[in-house]
């Protein structure tokens, strides 16, 4: 049985973990709000219609906050559509996702449904469509308390406090071709930067995002950034990463390895920000939001395909229901440690998305609510990972992989609270034949104990949870976990991700 070895020292410390980074994303795309997470007539629907089934899972994920509406709904979306009386609103075409949307659920509907879940907003505006106009618009009606015309407009549509949005995206992935309004980096960065000034103008406290490359493997990649933020680096906050995996040809050696093209991503991010930092001598830092990720298989999606013409545009079609297996979620649990593994820059992250859209978790009209595999490395990580995110001594064997060449077999990151003294540490297996047994050197964290171990693996790696076995797939503990003279020794086996507590 091959072996690795890691130390852990709560000194090496990568940066604070902050807890945007479990943020997830609401999209008005198919059925993700509608019979997603609202749902009148559903048994357990609230008096807003939203289901509470729903409501219990989300806050069991552990989502801070949550991106909305969109995505590239965002670029066709008139904000004033889903504000006032709910029977006054106009059904409006949405050419991104070829659907009719009905602006049932508006803003002040989905502040109320945040509150429910315990989560705060993330608002994206359209400058796709739309300009800096509309984005002060919707601001003012957001965030100002009273006495202008749309403040106004807000305390008499039920709402008397703002909504305080803190965090704003200046469009969405405007460097694809697919997007509506879609613009040259340097036709987009003087749009964003005249947008983030007036916005700044009204509240210079404001959290701005940018709009980074929606692929590392975007023609444009790399000079894109580079434009945008020579037009942007004094007015925004962070730039924004956008990146989906899937199992190609059946490479999934290559698939496993994931996070190593993550990995990347955010390095080459990182330098091109600090590129343009230092050509304008700026002390300041541009951060990253990586606020679109997950496992999508693109590739096999086909359903938009079918929407066409002017007479066919469905409310709330079934898309994007991706399910995901053991395997996915071994890559998803791999994708969260390359988060944590850079926490020193990158600030926030959205889960794409949330509800039966490429979603951890599913539900049925007038049915079930259930949890996808990679609903369980979500909302294990998002409790336990608390304080500092550290840095590893990490070694292990290689394998060779198709797109990455040679790639550890195990990939890993621990966390430290120093308020509580707990820690925690992640790993994955990424070998598809052979346990590995780990040896971890604890020794720097004192007399401490294993509090929790999960792993979640099976011998079945493409076994998932549907609506006829909703709980085919979940984690167990790991009895392999133990700790003697300052050190942790644990067993992963093939293809599994593996959580443990330590205090």
């Amino acid at each position: 049985m091959p072996d690795a070895r890691l130390t852990i020292d709560p000194g090496s410390v990568i940066g604070p973990i902050r807890r945007k980074i479990f943020g997830g994303f609401v999209e008005h795309l198919g059925r993700h709000i509608y019979t997603g997470i609202f749902e009148p007539g559903h048994p357990t629907a609230d008096a807003e219609g939203f289901r509470q089934d729903v409501i219990d899972l989300v806050k069991e994920l552990g989502v801070d906050t949550i991106r909305y509406p969109g995505g590239n709904f965002v670029s066709g979306f008139r904000w004033e559509d889903s504000v006032g009386p709910v029977e006054q609103r106009p059904r409006r075409i949405d050419l991104a996702w070829h659907s009719t949307e009905t602006n049932e659920i508006g803003l002040h509907e989905f502040s109320s449904w945040l509150d429910k879940v315990g989560s705060d907003l993330m608002m994206a505006v359209n400058l796709g469509t739309r300009g800096t106009l509309e984005a002060l618009d919707l601001l003012e009606y957001s965030n100002a308390h009273g006495g202008t015309a749309l403040s106004d407009q807000r305390i008499a549509n039920g709402r008397s406090a703002p909504f305080d949005v803190r965090m704003w995206c200046l469009g969405n992935e405007m460097d694809g071709p697919w997007q509506l309004g879609h613009r040259s980096a340097d036709d987009y960065g003087k749009i964003a930067s005249q947008a983030a000034k007036a916005m700044r103008m009204f509240d210079p406290d404001l959290q701005l995002v940018v709009c980074g490359s929606s692929s590392a493997h975007m023609p444009t990649f790399g000079e894109w950034e580079r434009v945008v933020l020579t037009h942007t680096y004094d007015d925004v906050d962070l730039i924004s990463c956008h990146a989906y995996y899937e199992e190609r040809g059946g490479d999934v050696d290559s698939f496993l390895a994931s996070a190593v093209d993550m990995d990347g991503f955010i390095e080459k991010v990182v330098a091109t920000a600090d590129h343009v930092g230092a050509v304008k001598q700026s002390a300041k830092r541009i951060d990253i939001s990586f606020d679109e990720w997950n496992v999508w298989y693109i590739d096999r999606y086909h359903e938009v395909d079918k929407l066409s013409g002017v007479d066919n545009f469905p409310v709330a079609p079934r898309l994007l229901e991706d399910s995901y297996s053991v395997l996915d979620a071994v890559v998803f649990g791999n994708l969260m440690i390359s988060l944590l593994k850079h926490a020193d820059r990158v600030a926030s992250a959205s889960l794409a998305q949330l509800v039966n859209v490429i979603a951890p978790i599913m539900t049925e009209p007038g049915g079930i609510a259930w949890k996808q595999t990679t609903f369980f490395p979500f909302s294990i990580t998002s409790r336990l990972a608390q304080g500092e995110a550290l840095r590893l001594d990490l070694q292990a064997p290689t394998y060779t992989t198709a797109a990455y060449g040679e790639v550890p077999l195990v990939d890993a990151v621990a966390t430290h609270d120093a308020e509580t003294g707990r820690s925690a540490v992640f790993l994955v297996n990424r070998s598809t034949t052979e346990a590995l047994d780990v040896t971890i050197d604890v020794s720097a964290l004192g007399e401490i104990a294993v509090l929790e171990s999960h792993t979640l693996a099976d011998d079945d790696r493409s076994a998932a949870n549907t609506l006829e076995d909703p709980e085919r797939v979940a984690p167990a503990s790991n009895e392999t976990a133990t700790i003697s003279a300052g050190t942790l020794t644990v067993t992963l086996p093939p293809v599994s991700w593996t959580a443990l507590s330590l205090g």
